[in-house]
């Protein structure tokens, strides 16, 4: 049974805007894989790095390590990049963890890796909110990449406003408090989730994700905000850092994107 009160003492609270508690806390950490698992696109990624022929590959918010390990098995050579020092230790742990590079921090400090594949699941393009950091660090993914080497990534079709609670492929994309979405961790027990929109402004939506771990009754809040970027200009972004968009998918099964589609999902080359 996790111990909060020794996990609460060694975490601290962010006060300044989204706390991003899920990727921080060492609670919420503890059952991020139960709450988000790769199933649903870790074989898009798994088949795309040999597609590819990609030897060495950078996993971008690489989180706890989860796809990273799965590349590293496959005989991928993977650099795991993750700011959460959190995340990290349980990516370390992981039994294929020594066969990972693992970088605490971001992409702007890497070097001119030449690296076949970069990757960024998970929607972690979503959490790069201003023009300017998203800009230097597309430049900076480049720069590690040897010339036509490819970079891939996912952000949600704002056209689709997955924040309306609707239904996709059998469940609310983003479930509401009362639509929970319910999962059973092998530590914590059952465990509910629910999204609560705080607020929708432009292109920019902030959330509260409410977790209810109903063993103790407690319920861990993580506060996030998202950029809602159009294909367009993720496609220019991609064309301002040097890149040249190859393929739109709009879900894992590779079918293109298109209005309807929940997902974007690009291929660019260097």
């Amino acid at each position: 049974m996790i111990d909060f009160k020794l996990m609460e003492d060694k975490y601290q609270e962010v006060d300044d805007g989204p706390d991003l508690n899920e990727f921080y806390d060492p609670r919420l950490v503890a059952i991020y894989d139960t709450a988000n698992p790769v199933a649903e696109y870790e074989r898009f990624y798994l088949d795309l790095a040999s597609k590819l022929s990609a030897s060495s590959i950078i996993d971008i918010g690489c989180g706890t390590g989860l796809l990273t390990c799965e590349l590293a098995k496959r005989g991928h050579r993977l650099i795991g990049v993750e700011p959460s020092k959190a995340m990290l230790e349980v990516a370390r742990r992981r039994a294929c963890g020594a066969r990972v590079e693992w970088i605490e921090g971001d992409v702007l400090g890497l070097d001119e890796l030449q690296a076949d594949l970069a990757i960024m699941t998970g929607h972690v393009a979503q959490f790069f909110l201003d023009d300017a950091g998203w800009h230097s660090t597309l430049v900076a993914i480049r720069k590690a990449l040897r010339p036509g080497g490819h970079i891939a990534f996912e952000s949600r079709n704002p056209l689709v406003q997955p924040w309306a609670n609707k239904m996709i492929k059998d469940h609310v994309d983003w479930p509401a408090q009362t639509s929970r979405r319910r999962v059973d961790d092998s530590m914590a027990g059952r465990i509910e989730w629910w999204t609560e929109i705080l607020e929708i402004e432009d292109d920019r939506v902030r959330t509260a994700i409410h977790y209810l771990f109903t063993r103790s009754g407690e319920v861990l809040v993580s506060n996030n905000e998202l950029r809602f970027r159009t294909r367009a200009e993720l496609s220019r972004s991609l064309s301002d850092a040097g890149f040249s968009v190859e393929s739109v998918f709009g879900d894992w099964d590779s079918r293109p994107a298109d209005v309807a589609s929940r997902e974007l999902i690009f291929v660019a080359a260097s």
